[in-house]
This record gives C-alpha cells, sequence and structure tokens, in this order.
C-alpha cells in the first residue's frame, strides 16, 4: 500500500533548484545567458543542470546551451531543450549571441579570444595555473569577471567553493582508499581495519572546509584521523562537531613531521582564499613516509600544500615519489559531475537571477555583496590585491570604480 505523502518523492527532487518564478519588473533586463560546453575534455561538469535553466527561462531569461555540454554529466541535450534552452553547436556562435557567460573551468586562450566587449562572465579562476594573457585579454575588452574562488556573502561565507570543497573533502578519503589497496600498488591496507587489526592512520593538513569534510568521511570508515592547522579556533570547532574521536594539532613542523611518519594516508586541505596555498609539507617529510603510503592534495589547483605535488589528470592521475602514491588532479569534483552540477546550479542560479534583477551590471555590484566580492575584473581594472600580486600589476578597489562610474 503506498503512502500518499511520499508519493512521486524522487532521488534528486532535494537536490533541484527551488527558486520561485519572479516576473522581470521593469528595472530589471532580460539577459542572453551562455553555458558553452567546457573545453578540458577532463572536465565533465557543466555550469547549470537543466533544472536551473527552466528556473532562468521562467524569469524571463533566454539561454543558449552549447550542443553536448552537459554530456558528461548525463545531461542529454533534450533536457536542455524540454527546459526551454536554444542548443548551439558552435562555441563562436554562443558567445557572439550571449550577454553573460557562465561556465565551469576558468577560460582557455581559444575561449578568451571569443569573448566580447562588456560582456560578464562567471568561472572559476584555479589561481595556481592562472593565465596573465587571458586576464589582460578580460581587461582589454572590458569584460565584468566573477570567480568562484572570490564570491563570498555578506556572512563571511564563500558558497561556491563550500559546495566544491565538500565533495572535494569526501572524494580525496575515497580516492586514499582505493589506492591504499594492493592492486594498486599501495600499503595494501583497509582504512579502518577490522577485528583485531588496527584502523590506517589519515593525516589531514587543514582544518577547513575540505579538511572537515575528509574528516567526516575518514571517521565514517572507522580510521584514525589526525587533522592539523594554524587556527586553534578552527580545531576547536572540528572538535565540537566531530567529537573527540579525531585528534588536533598545531600544523608546526615538529607536529606535522611526527604525523606523517607514521601516516598511510595524508590529505593536503591547506589553503587560505584567495591565495596560493602555502607550502606546509616539505619534500622530506613526505620521504620519512612509509612506502605505499598515498598523498592526496586537494588544492593543487591553488598551488598545492605539498612540496612534492605536481598537478595531474583525470586520465594520468597518479605519481610516486620517494615511494608515496600521490593523486594531485586540479578539479576533482569532475569525477562525480551530476553531484556537483546539481550544487553549482543551487548557488550560481539565484547570483544570475540577481545581476537580471538589477537594471545593470553595475548596479548589481552594488546591490549584492557576494557579487560584489567576487569580482576580480571590471571595468578594464583588476579589482583582487591577491590576483595583482601574483602577476605584479596594478589593482583598483571595487567599491571605488562602482561609485565613480568610471
Amino acid at each position: 500500500m503506498e503512502v500518499p505523502s511520499l508519493q512521486g518523492l524522487g532521488l534528486e527532487h532535494g537536490v533541484l533548484t527551488k527558486e520561485k518564478e519572479k516576473e522581470i519588473d521593469k528595472k530589471g533586463q532580460s539577459l542572453k545567458i551562455g553555458i558553452p560546453k567546457e573545453a578540458s575534455a577532463e572536465e565533465r561538469r557543466v555550469a547549470i543542470s537543466p533544472a536551473g535553466v527552466a528556473t532562468l527561462v521562467a524569469n524571463g531569461h533566454e539561454v543558449l546551451v552549447g550542443e553536448g555540454a552537459g554530456e558528461g554529466a548525463n545531461f542529454p541535450d533534450t533536457e536542455y531543450a524540454d527546459a526551454g534552452a536554444s542548443l548551439i553547436p558552435s562555441a563562436k556562435d554562443l558567445y557572439g549571441q550571449s550577454t553573460l557567460i557562465v561556465k565551469v573551468g576558468p577560460p582557455t586562450s581559444e575561449e578568451a579570444g571569443l569573448l566580447k566587449e562588456r560582456q560578464v562572465l562567471i568561472s572559476a579562476l584555479h589561481l595556481g595555473n592562472m593565465s596573465l594573457d587571458v586576464l589582460k585579454r578580460t581587461q582589454e575588452l572590458g569584460v565584468t569577471g566573477l570567480a568562484f574562488e572570490f564570491i563570498r556573502d555578506s556572512d563571511g561565507s564563500l558558497p561556491i567553493v563550500r559546495m566544491m570543497h565538500e565533495i572535494m573533502g569526501s572524494m580525496a578519503i575515497q580516492i586514499a582508499a582505493r589506492y591504499l589497496e594492493t592492486n594498486e600498488d599501495g600499503r595494501g591496507v583497509m582504512l579502518g581495519g577490522i577485528s583485531g587489526v588496527p584502523p590506517s592512520n589519515v593525516v589531514i593538513l587543514g582544518a577547513g572546509v575540505v579538511g572537515e569534510w575528509a574528516a567526516r568521511t575518514a571517521l565514517g570508515f572507522g580510521a584514525h584521523v589526525i587533522v592539523l592547522d594554524n587556527d586553534l579556533g578552527a580545531l576547536r570547532a572540528l572538535e565540537h562537531y566531530l567529537g573527540r574521536g579525531i585528534t588536533t594539532a598545531m600544523a608546526t613542523d615538529q607536529y606535522i613531521r611526527q604525523a606523517m611518519v607514521t601516516a598511510d594516508v595524508v590529505i593536503g586541505a591547506m589553503m587560505t582564499a584567495g591565495y596560493r596555498a602555502p607550502v606546509v609539507a616539505t619534500e622530506d617529510m613526505v620521504a620519512s613516509m612509509r612506502d605505499g603510503a598515498v598523498i592526496v592534495d586537494t588544492v593543487i589547483d591553488q598551488g598545492g600544500c605539498i612540496e612534492t605535488s605536481q598537478p595531474m589528470t583525470h586520465s594520468d592521475p597518479v605519481f610516486r615519489r620517494h615511494g608515496v602514491i600521490h593523486y594531485c588532479v586540479p578539479n576533482m569534483p569532475s569525477n562525480a559531475a551530476r553531484t556537483a552540477t546539481y550544487a553549482l546550479t543551487n548557488v550560481l542560479v539565484p547570483y544570475v537571477l540577481k545581476i537580471g534583477e538589477a537594471a545593470s551590471v553595475n548596479e548589481a555590484l552594488w546591490m549584492d555583496v557576494g557579487l560584489r566580492n567576487g569580482t576580480y575584473v571590471y571595468r578594464k581594472h583588476i579589482t583582487k590585491k591577491s590576483l595583482a600580486t601574483i602577476f605584479g600589476v596594478p589593482h583598483r578597489d571595487i567599491e571605488l570604480l562602482i561609485a565613480s562610474g568610471i
């Protein structure tokens, strides 16, 4: 007998966007939103799901989707067409017809060549391998660039970064468990051990969101978990949420070195938002680790926090150094493309709607702190000090630029 209240409840209903449909008012603008197929074969995510497209269309916007954009996340073109999107076979045509581009990966040199003047671009930046040529191209065209890494709400949270970091933290442990197996030339041990056999030691460098979700997942496996960070408050919060099942310590050279000697798994998760990740584990620390141990550097897209890390790809994800298996793939959530796409949709669609509700991009940035914080290039100026420092170029304050109307 069916329970009436549960009829029609689907597995994915909980992750579909629930934005309320709202008509564009007189001050708003109808946007032409382009969602291109990602240029990199390694990127399987798409910025917005068909459900998110339906919400944008219902709010009076036109959505252009590159043919095959959702294939990697198992969203066929027919779902986008049914949601009201126009399918565009040519990337050149999609960029040329759109006023706002929303994508996952940072624009490649080829994609930067397709951008047009005063376009709005929302994407990730990946500060660890950001291209100066691409940045200069966005400046020259007067593009308004918003980066996932910088979008910060009034409560101080980084909503897109947090979503991706939750995925990365959980995936890091799943990946480490696989590479510990004998079949992958790992140590041949289980994370949680069994009766009479002690669990593996998992060392997590960083008590941020990635570290938290890595710790949650490792505890779920039954591993012995040590988390190190320089922020005592973050360690205290982690113990509060996860209980005394984890061991915490300050991330001094001494404690890191001691922890890595006996580690079966090291998760690199030390980062500062908007900056290159600090290197906290040196090569000699890695050399002291057990043969067949596993390192997963989850912040490799920010440069990595372990000295021996180097960027790899999904098709060639690991290398060994000092007998230790290293997994250093910049876009880890791409391997959970469908989940990651839903997560991106839930955060990105409300921001795009806010841009549409304003009379101009200038007004949208002024009215919404998240969008304003997310802007890294505006009116031909770099607006992020951290980004300007990386390339040794000048920057301008975003609020002054908006207020001045330059």
